[in-house]
Order: structure tokens, then sequence, then C-alpha cells
């Protein structure tokens, strides 16, 4: 007899289609049959040694995160409610060009210290992988949820040039090319990069072309986080649809959106260059968060120039009177490229996260709040809280537009990301509040997108870009990878002032037919696993 029977859901199969009523069994970590509308027809049903109840609940595939910040949570949170509780079942980590992988013992500390911001100092962790492949074989020990990983263009360079603003060898770039091709080879679906951090922002459209070549022939995709999401938004989204059809590999534009006041109104714009570009043939797709904030760390917002060399040589050029006034002119006056081309408004700038507690008093306060209430300048706080806390400060950019995240998710290559930083004290709601606010704000409240075609955005449309073929759909054969929601009531609890809620209405959730969600609490079970490129 099978393990569980799924009796009387409805299901929304991931596909777009209409969702039906039906019994779904599950065994062996697999869905084994789909009964339509058993008790309607009058049919035996099918029977199994668990019986779950799911009148009223939405059955659908498990959530896919397109862009996740777990890279070290997932090893140090077991529990993992985060995501779990929000009924993904598999995160996309590797994000942004900067991981934890490969790495050698300097560029690991370097790396460490550039994204603790990110995921922590890690020093409650034991690095003891240094290749793509031995960091998954450590995910494969059991985690909440299943992760794929992206190679981060960044780290790799970082091993093989350093961080200093200049071009590869030919040497060095074969060396990049080596560390790419080997980590496709033990499992990674891509390579990401972060084109305002560096170093991966230090590599020309050359370097990079032949670092997609490399993705391609693998059957991976390319993830960037582009070069500007301000003043050169869409040249930078041109940049890389032009980038990726000569190097003839997939794109997909991390959190893709149109922020800061140049771009109001503007994805129509963005929107009819991918068009376009789709029409012509190229293989895009995208993600969002369903939120108008973004979130980065503070030291992200510094001019390149002035992060040249690593986390050391930014804190002493901070440290230097001079210096730190050029930084401060390039950040106020200018417009630095880590800021997007455009001028600080420090009022949209809040703290949401120090890893030092005597600083825990900026924390929910815009960096204008903090230097009113101190009687300094925007820039002599922001300054502190970077040579204080060295570097991890991390914040909400209040600078989206609300039309604009709209828009975006209506099209027909958009996945959903939560892009969701899991440090700080006070974290961006969208890291615990992604996909239930997609399917309770923005289906049920607002209309944006019916239900059939939110949840294909959220599992089918993901699976297919990771080219995962047995997972993203509710059919017989495919991973008992599944959630089961409330339609009426599925919403985020996170909020700005209070970002660590749960969500309700998502009361089971299964990762390989175990239940990782159960009554809406959280169960002991570990049953995620690296999720690993397929062969071409």
């Amino acid at each position: 007899m099978e393990e569980l029977v799924i009796r009387d859901a409805d299901v929304v199969d991931g596909s777009g289609a209409d969702s039906y009523r039906a019994d779904v069994v599950v065994d062996g970590g697999r869905i084994v049959s789909i009964v339509k509308e058993a008790a309607a027809a009058g049919c035996q049903r099918p029977e199994a040694r668990r019986e779950l109840d799911a009148e009223g609940l939405v059955l659908s595939p498990g959530f896919i995160d397109m862009h996740a910040h777990s890279d070290l949570a997932l090893l140090r949170d077991p529990d993992h409610s985060a995501k779990a509780a929000q009924g993904v079942t598999l995160e996309v980590v590797g994000q942004d060009g900067l991981s934890y992988a490969p790495v050698d013992d300097r560029t690991l500390g370097e790396v460490r210290r550039a994204i603790a911001g990110w995921n922590g100092s890690g020093d409650d962790i034991d690095f003891d992988w240094r290749s793509v492949g031995e960091y998954l074989d450590r995910l494969d020990g059991g985690i909440a949820v299943n992760a794929a990983y992206l190679i981060p263009q960044g780290t790799v360079r970082a091993l093989a040039v350093g961080w200093d603003d200049r071009e590869a060898t030919g040497a060095e770039l074969e060396h990049m090319r080596r560390l790419v091709a080997e980590g496709l080879e033990q499992g990674a679906v891509g390579m990401s990069s972060g084109l305002t951090y560096t170093p991966g922002m230090y590599a020309k459209d050359a370097e990079l072309t032949e670092l997609c070549r490399v993705v391609a022939s693998y059957g991976g995709y390319y993830c960037p986080h582009h070069r500007s999401y301000g003043a050169g938004a869409l040249k930078a989204y041109e940049e890389m649809v032009e980038l990726t059809r000569e190097a003839g590999c997939p794109l997909h534009l991390a959190h893709a959106t149109m922020n800061f006041g140049v771009n109001k109104g503007k994805a129509p714009e963005l929107l009819t260059l991918l068009d376009e570009a789709l029409a012509g043939g190229a293989d895009i797709t995208l993600d969002t968060y369903p939120y108008t904030p973004g979130c980065t760390t503070l030291v992200a917002l510094l001019p390149s120039w002035a992060s040249e060399g690593g986390p050391e040589r930014i804190m002493e050029r901070l440290a230097d009177e001079d210096t730190a006034e050029r930084i401060r002119h390039h950040v106020e006056e200018i417009g630095s490229d880590g800021c997007h081309g455009v001028p600080m408004e420090w009022d949209t700038i809040e703290i949401s996260g120090t890893c030092d507690p005597a600083l825990f008093e900026y924390v929910g306060r815009t960096v204008l709040g903090s230097a009113r209430l101190r009687g300094e300048s925007p820039w002599t706080v922001a300054r502190h809280l970077l040579l204080a806390d060295r570097l991890a400060p991390t914040i909400l950019q209040h600078v989206g537009h609300e039309e604009n995240v709209r828009a975006i998710m209506r099209h027909r290559v958009h996945t959903g990301g939560s892009d969701g930083i899991l440090q700080g004290a006070k974290p961006h709601p969208r890291a615990y509040g992604t996909f239930p606010h997609y399917l309770g704000h923005y289906v049920r409240e607002l209309g944006v997108l019916p239900l059939e075609e939110c949840v294909a955005h959220l599992t089918s449309r993901p699976a297919a870009r990771l080219r995962l073929p047995d997972r993203g759909l509710v059919r017989e054969g495919y991973r008992a990878d599944l959630v089961l929601f409330d339609p009426a009531t599925v919403a985020a609890g996170s909020t700005y002032e209070d970002p660590r809620v749960l969500p309700t209405g998502i009361p089971y959730v299964l990762v390989d037919g175990r239940f990782v969600m159960e009554d809406g609490r959280r169960t002991d079970v570990l049953a995620g696993r690296s999720v690993r490129r397929t062969a071409r």
C-alpha cells in the first residue's frame, strides 16, 4: 500500500491550466497516481497508509525561489522556516556573483568578509569544502528544502585574478573558464554575476562572453545582476541580452526591476526590449520579488574604485579623510556606479541590520533620520557604520515603483524570486513573505494575476529554466515536492516592522514526499538535497 493519499484537493498543477479536483497518491518521494473527480465519479478511491483531507485547499507543486541568499542559512539553520513555511521546496543560491565555492583559503576569507551582510560572518560554519561539488555534497547531508547552485563569477574572478580593476590576462581567462567548467561538471546549474559588486564588476563584456560560452556548452544559464538598475537600467538590460546572444547562452535576469525616480513608469520599455529579443529567438527569463524596496549592503553603494582590492582596502580608504571625502563626493553628488549612477538620497536608505550589537540603535531608521537625531551629516553616519561594523551593515533601499512591479510580474517569462537576505535585526519582509504575498496580495486581493497563472510563474516556469524534467508540475511520476494552501487565507505575515513573522494559510509542505510543514508547523524532517545540473 502507498504511503499517502491527499484526498479531495483542488489541484492547480503548475501548467497554467484550470484547476481540477482530485485524489493524489504519493509514494517513494514521487506522485504515483492522480485520480480526478474520484468522489463525483463514484469510482473506487485510492487508499494509502495515511490519508490527508485537503477539502478547501489548493494542491500545487512546491514553489521554486529563483533568487535566494540561503547559502549558509541552509547549513546553519536546519529549521529554515523562513522558506519552508512559504511553500518553497527549492532555492537557487550562489547569486549575484559572490558565494563560497569555488575558493581557496585566501578567497574564502575575502568572500566571507565581502558578503557578511548577506550571510553572516560564517564563524559558526565549518567550511570543509572548497569546490562546487564539495559544497553540494555538504548540502546532501540533509537540509530543510532543496537547493541548486550558480557558479559565482565574482568569486571565480577573485580566485583567478584577485580584486583589482583590470583586464584578465589570457592565462587568467583560461583559468576562469576551467573553474566555470569544473563547477558545471560538478552540478552547478549556471553562472551568476554581480556587476555592481566587486570584483565581478571589473569584468568587461568580452570576458563575460567567454565565460558564458562555457556555461552554454554545458546547458546552463547566465543569471546576471547587471550593471545598473537606475540611471543606466535599459542600457544594462540591452547589454546582457546582446552579450548572451553573442555567447549563445540562455539568460535569466536577476531581480528584474526598474528602480529610482528616473525609471518611474518605464517597465513597458523593458518589456518591449525583452519581447523583441524573444521574438528574435532569444532564450530569456527573469525573476522579481513582489515589493517595491530593494535590499543590499551599505558598502555596495560605494563607487567601484573605492572597493578595488577587496574589503581591507575599502576600510583603509574609508579611514583616510581625504579619500573618504572623495568617496562622499561620488556618492552624494555624482552618483556612484555602486548606486546605479543615481546621486544618493539618504532618506531612502534604511539600515536593516548590523553585526555589532552596539550599533543596533541605527536599525530601522534611515541614514538621514539617524543623522538628524545625532546632529551629523548623513555621510558621517554612513561612514561610521561602515567602519564600526566592518562593512557588514545591510540596508533596505526604498526606490521602487508599484506600477513597474505589477507590469513586470505579468510578463510571460516572469518567475518568482525572493532575493531574501536572512541576516540583520530587521531584514526585508520578502525573505519570509514573497510567495504567500504573490498569492494573497497580488492574486486574491488585487487580481493582478489569476491563481493558475501565478502558480505557473512560481513552479513550472522556473523548473523549465533549471531544466528539471520531473519537478514543477503535479504529474504522475514527478517528484512529490508539493504545497497545500488555502486560497482564501494565504498571506504573508512578515511586515517591515515585524519581518520574521511566518505566513498564514499554508498548512502543509512536502519535500520528496515527506512533510516539512504539517498543520502549519515545521517538522524535524530534513528532506532537502542538492539539485544538480542534468546532462544536456
